[in-house]
């Protein structure tokens, strides 16, 4: 703990923004240059429990951009030490995710479970050294034998047990002689020490429960916090970067690598959790929606997970770009959400073509348009990138139109159609609002226009001023497609229930709206899932890639056009 707050310390004092930034830098720089080691190695070892999420991804990067800053090396690590929760679905999505971050681990994949034998010597070993023994005691009497933050804990009477009979029941414990949570492994270290983790820790358990990975050949697994400084020491990892809340946990790593007599020894050090506004971080919330049906899956785009924002049509760039931008935290941190919308646009906006599409139509027909004849515009695919080249777009009698684009009786500043209003169609014609035609409980149906054959490719004929543009779409060449909308999925703060019983009961009802009538122009035809576009003045886009099929075109919202944290910080 002592040596944790000096690095703490080591870092406040330095003066430069970056350093600080960088604090997990600074301390692997300082071990290379004093010689504690020769090399940098890192890994991240996520529980197969879940699927990644970004505050995943946070984690992972800063173990990964640490090896590639120093030349050093990088494993993923599978911690699949207590087969209760794990599955190999989430192990795939694990390796899946990683590998579409661009997160290279090349050939050092491992799994915790492939240590069990070695880890299951060291503790055989510990009990030899008089560091380890079996304890009877239940759970419920462990955890009140511990004692609290200011009270010591007691000794269990079956601390005293000699090595002889400590190796024979540990042993026997491996055979599966003895009922689950009837023994347990634990520490010999403290029971009076004031951190709560050095007070004899459980280190085994048994538990009947077939491993995905190991099937029935043990019934008995390591705890984490006895497994996981012995996994980092067998596979050479110099830098054990873990998350803030696990600082507590250090003293226990450091005791388990000195009581088993490891040579060169991992450092663990800690970083601050991210967290996103208004987003559910918490793996065990994550799984409550999951598995009782309240998003569709774990890659449901409303959810923070790798696989969610993926089909969400968020980039592998563009969450990287979000991960550096924020930086490393010592302490626990909340990032506006909006930050990681700003980086999406910011990755898009010259890399996908531009085009139009209309979400919520309204028919419009050009009535002294001639029947029949269609015409065909140039159209930039992305004005910002000219590589990109350019596309026709199809003009015919009778078009689609955005409803809000036209209202009846408008407010000062409305530049759009309304009655006796001419406004731009974007890289087409002039048309001005003649009628609108109304079905028997007045809801208006289409609207009927004429346009200026002298405005071709919305060019002002005779200088006259149009403020107005819009987007539009030929009905007889539109695609048709459903498109999902989706919101935040948790209510903001201010509308939320402090007093809820369930935090469930602050989910926003209105986190997806799914518009079945939607019509894109037909540059889309064709589009493959993932593919994406920005649909001007809507937002940007991407093909649906669980629910689209050869028949069916099911597009997400990625984000918004507005970009509110941009305008912030201006």
């Amino acid at each position: 703990m002592a040596e944790n707050k000096q690095d703490i310390e080591n870092v406040e004092n330095t003066e430069n923004e970056e350093i600080r930034s960088n604090f997990i830098y600074k301390i692997i720089e300082k071990d290379l240059e004093e010689g504690v080691y020769d090399r940098v190695h890192t890994r991240f070892p996520p529980e197969p429990n879940g699927y990644l999420h970004i505050g995943s991804a946070y984690a992972i990067n800063i173990s990964y951009s640490a090896a590639q800053k120093y030349g050093g090396l990088f494993n993923l690590r599978l911690d699949d030490t207590n087969p209760a929760k794990e599955d190999h679905e989430y192990v795939q999505s694990i390796i899946e995710d990683m590998k579409w971050m661009g997160f290279d681990f090349e050939d050092r994949l491992f799994y915790g479970s492939d240590y069990f034998e070695d880890i299951y010597n060291h503790a055989v070993n510990l009990i030899k050294k008089g560091l380890a023994y079996v304890d009877d005691l239940s759970p419920e009497e462990i955890r009140e034998y511990r004692g609290t933050l200011t009270e010591p804990g007691k000794e269990s009477p079956y601390r005293s047990r000699s090595v002889e009979e400590n190796l024979d029941l540990f042993e026997r414990m491996r055979k599966g002689e003895f009922p689950a949570g009837s023994k347990v492994l634990r520490a010999k270290i403290d029971m009076a020490s004031p951190n709560m983790n050095m007070r004899d820790p459980v280190i085994y358990r048994i538990q009947y429960t077939k491993h995905y990975k190991t099937g029935d050949k043990w019934c008995i697994y390591p705890m984490y916090d006895f497994a996981h400084p012995l996994q980092d020491a067998k596979e050479g990892i110099t830098h054990s970067l873990c998350s803030a809340e696990f600082i507590d946990h250090r003293p226990l790593y450091e005791w388990v690598l000195n009581a088993c007599e490891i040579p060169n020894p991992p450092k663990q050090r800690e970083f601050g959790r991210m967290n996103l506004t208004g987003v559910v971080m918490s793996k065990r919330y994550l799984r409550d929606l999951v598995l009782n049906g309240y998003v569709d899956g774990w890659d449901d785009p409303r959810l923070p997970t790798l696989r969610a924002l993926r089909r969400r049509g968020y980039t592998p760039e563009a969450i990287k770009h979000f991960l550096g931008e924020i930086g490393i935290s010592r302490n626990e941190s909340t990032v506006d959400v909006a930050m990681l919308e700003h980086s999406i646009r910011e990755d898009l906006k010259a890399k996908v073509p531009c085009i139009m599409g209309v979400l919520r139509p309204l028919k419009v027909v050009i009535t002294n348009y001639p029947e029949g004849q269609v015409e065909w515009f140039d159209a930039p695919n992305n004005p910002e990138n000219p590589e990109l080249g350019s596309r026709k777009v199809p003009f015919s009698r009778e078009i689609y139109i955005e409803q809000d684009d036209y209202m009846e009786n408008p407010p000062k500043g409305y530049f759009r159609l309304f009655p006796g209003n001419e406004v731009r169609l974007r890289n087409a014609y002039f048309v001005r609002c003649q009628e609108a035609i109304k079905d028997e409980n007045g809801n208006i149906v289409e609207l009927h226009c004429t346009y200026d054959p002298e405005s071709r490719g919305g060019n002002s004929p005779d200088g006259r001023k149009v403020k107005g543009t819009i987007h539009w779409v030929s009905i007889e060449h539109a695609i048709k497609a459903e498109v999902r909308l989706y919101d935040r999925l948790m209510l903001p703060e201010e509308e939320q229930n402090p007093n809820a019983e369930d935090w469930k009961e602050n989910l926003n009802p209105n986190s997806i709206e799914i518009l079945e009538n939607c019509y894109i122009e037909p540059f889309i035809e064709g589009a493959k899932p993932e593919d994406k576009f920005q649909f001007i003045r809507n937002g940007y886009f991407t093909v649906d890639n669980k629910y689209t099929t050869k028949d069916k075109l099911v597009i997400n919202r990625i984000v918004a056009m507005k970009d509110t944290w941009k305008k912030k910080n201006k």
